[in-house]
């Protein structure tokens, strides 16, 4: 199975390609514009020179049967494009794009020529989070704090809030009839934001504040009378009487905590059956940070 790797960043380096370049059955092609970075890299997975790569061009010459795109968000529309135009089920580190109706173009083109389209949020495979599906959810609260980094409200919220927005979307036991935002805006930057999202019987907040003084995630389910808290995806706390708490195993993979390598093994066993994903949900998500984005710029007009 020849799977490519565009862009080789700090997340492609530290998760994806931990992964990808041990999976048996994959012949790994890396393709970045910058030689050294390619070189260290491939060096590091002691890949072959024909499966480096310094352009889109000669990646696509070897016929790939999947690709994950991890390079800037600025430039994944043009390089998503050309994977779907040449039909080969693509991977998108999220988001798809910065502007909605770029993400609208992808999945539109996607549906177009019948190829599949995913993307990485990770958050929906990873353990701790993938167990708070099965627990009542009548209140969610999820926070993902940073510390001296408020920053320009689009760029924020599309490439960090994105989680906090896709998590609340996954874990909502119910449609969500009522949208709320609100948010702290000063000098063009965005300081905190806090998304309300609400059904019949439930209540799901999304809090990210880039002042906070403490790098955290945090997430909390309860409900009939029980409570499950994430902490930094690694601790497990149930709160029943007494809380009860499961950490991390000290072996367990940094990728697979975060569910990372879950995602990935979902999307290349989807692809070896032959399946075609849909990233019409993601897309969804997309939609709701548009929202977002643009609650945040009404209120400082």
């Amino acid at each position: 199975m020849k799977v490519g790797c565009i862009g080789l960043g700090d997340i492609a380096q530290k998760a994806y390609l931990p992964v990808l370049g041990g999976l048996p059955g994959v012949e790994l092609h890396l393709q970045t514009r910058t030689p050294a970075t390619l070189t260290r890299v491939c060096d590091g997975l002691h890949l072959p020179e024909p499966q480096r790569h310094t352009d889109l061009e000669s990646l696509l010459a070897r016929n790939l049967d999947a690709a994950f795109v991890h390079a800037p968000t600025a430039v994944h529309p043009e390089i998503v494009t050309r994977l779907l135009e040449a039909g080969v089920p693509t991977y998108v580190d999220k988001p798809l794009a910065y502007e909605l109706a770029d993400s609208q173009r992808l999945v539109a083109l996607a549906e177009e020529r019948n190829v599949g389209l995913a993307v990485g949020f990770n958050r929906r495979y990873a353990p701790g989070y993938a167990q708070c599906a099965d627990h009542p959810r009548e209140l969610i609260l999820m926070q993902k704090n940073r510390i001296g980094l408020p920053e320009e409200p689009r760029t924020m919220i599309l490439d960090d809030f994105i989680h906090v927005v896709d998590t609340l979307r996954f874990l909502a036991p119910g449609p969500v009839d009522d949208v709320t935002v609100r948010a702290r805006l000063q000098d063009g930057l965005l300081h905190h934001v806090v998304l309300q999202l609400a059904g019949d019987g439930f209540t799901a907040l999304g809090v990210m504040n880039r002042l906070s003084g403490s790098a955290e995630e945090i997430l909390e389910v309860s409900g009939q009378d029980t409570k499950r808290q994430v902490v930094n995806l690694a601790e497990v706390i149930d709160h029943k009487g007494q809380p009860t708490i499961r950490r991390r195993g000290d072996w367990v993979p940094v990728a697979r905590q975060r569910g990372i390598e879950q995602a990935v093994l979902a999307f290349l066993d989807a692809v070896r059956a032959g399946k075609v994903l849909s990233a019409r949900d993601a897309l969804a998500t997309h939609e709701l940070c548009e929202r977002v984005v643009r609650a945040v710029r009404e209120r400082a007009a």
